[in-house]
């Protein structure tokens, strides 16, 4: 509501116009006026008016019917009206309420009846204008709520979708833009590590269905950990195969040490739990190989079902290494001991002849750290 309130009087009778005008414009009401019906609610629009004076006996169109008007037309604003009747006619009062008038005066007006039923109606006015300036608040806030919760739903879903390849603290940085979106397409350097366990065939064709899923279990359950805590990649696994890579998507300054502690740990964890697998008639050891090279990677796939994967011969000599592995030997390139060739004892070089690769492949089986 403004400050000073504007009052419409709308009247037939100049003199009640003047008597009007100079009693409220004496209360420091800012007044305009309307001389019939129709001017009355063409300045109703005009002037937007916090508070009508209608007198219901006019020419043209009378006072209930421009009440009834305003009351229907949705456009115009929430505006209290009084209707000013010639005499105590209680059917022009009732009309007049029921027409949507909110309150009543009779003729000759009272100058303190006027100024209270005008505060009166001018404070129901300020009121409604408090509730609707807190019900539009309420409405912008629900709406940013709104924006706010998809956001977060966005981000949650996103961060479920990355943790499915990430660590949760590397998804978390992802998603909060301290790296590079990881499934799109990139090249990059990085270290392979692939792990199969040895004998898992045999046994999976002899083993109740029920073993097969408890020794997966165990096995997932260690290994995840342990990428986990060295901040690899899980690029996928299928079964009793698993593919971590190393330096991706957030770069490191030592992938192949990163990735050659992960493997000694989990080949430590995997032997203990393989003791208890033999007790249970399980012959199952592990054998890994890692290399390192540059890849594509990204998201591979359709909508609906996307991995994370990368592509290149450092994949493929990865897994060629892993295949050669004895069970418990780590398998690994030329490339990866050089990096880390003074943390670790390996056997000497020996050369292997892997599918895939026209010429013979360096490769070196890793005992363990070095003292």
């Amino acid at each position: 509501m403004r400050t000073p309130p504007r009052i419409l009087i709308v009247d037939d009778n100049p003199t009640n116009v003047k008597v009007l005008q100079t009693r409220l414009a004496a209360d420091g009401y800012d007044i305009v006026t309307a001389a019939d019906g129709e001017e009355g609610l063409a300045a109703a629009h005009r002037d937007s008016p916090d508070l009508i004076l209608l007198d219901v006996m006019m020419p043209k169109i009378d006072g209930i019917e421009v009440c009834r008007r305003l009351r229907a037309d949705a456009s115009f604003p929430f505006t209290p009206i009084i209707m000013v009747t010639a005499m105590a006619d209680v059917k022009d009062i009732v009309a007049g309420l029921e027409a949507g008038g909110d309150e009543y005066l009779t003729k000759p007006v009272d100058h303190a009846a006027l100024a209270a039923r005008v505060r009166s109606m001018l404070r129901v006015k300020r009121l409604h204008d408090e509730v609707e300036g807190l019900a539009a608040e309420v409405r912008k806030w629900n709406v940013e709520l709104e924006a706010r919760v998809a956001a977060q739903v966005t981000e949650i879903e996103r961060v479920g979708r990355l943790r499915r390849f990430f660590s949760p603290k590397l998804a978390e940085l992802i998603v909060a833009g301290g790296a590079d979106d990881p499934l799109k397409s990139h090249r990059r350097e990085i270290t392979v590590v692939f792990l199969d366990l040895r004998g898992f065939t045999a046994f999976a064709e002899v083993a109740e269905p029920e073993d097969v899923m408890g020794v997966l279990r165990e096995y997932h359950q260690a290994a995840g950990e342990l990428v986990i805590e060295y901040e690899g990649t899980l690029e996928h696994f299928t079964g009793d195969g698993i593919t971590i890579l190393f330096n991706d998507p957030v770069q490191v300054a030592n992938p192949a040490e990163r990735a050659v502690r992960m493997a000694l740990a989990i080949r430590e964890r995997v032997r203990a739990m393989a003791e208890d697998w033999r007790k249970r008639g399980y012959e199952l050891s592990l054998g890994m190989g890692i290399a390192q090279g540059f890849a594509t990677i990204g998201a591979i796939g359709f909508e609906g079902r996307w991995d994370y994967s990368a592509i290149g011969s450092v994949t493929n000599l990865a897994s060629r290494l892993c295949g050669e592995a004895a069970g418990d030997e780590v398998l690994i390139s030329q490339k990866v001991l050089a990096g880390v060739e003074p943390l670790v004892d390996a056997a000497p070089q020996e050369m292997l002849t892997l599918k895939g690769f026209r010429r013979p492949v360096p490769a070196y089986r890793l005992r363990g750290l070095k003292a």
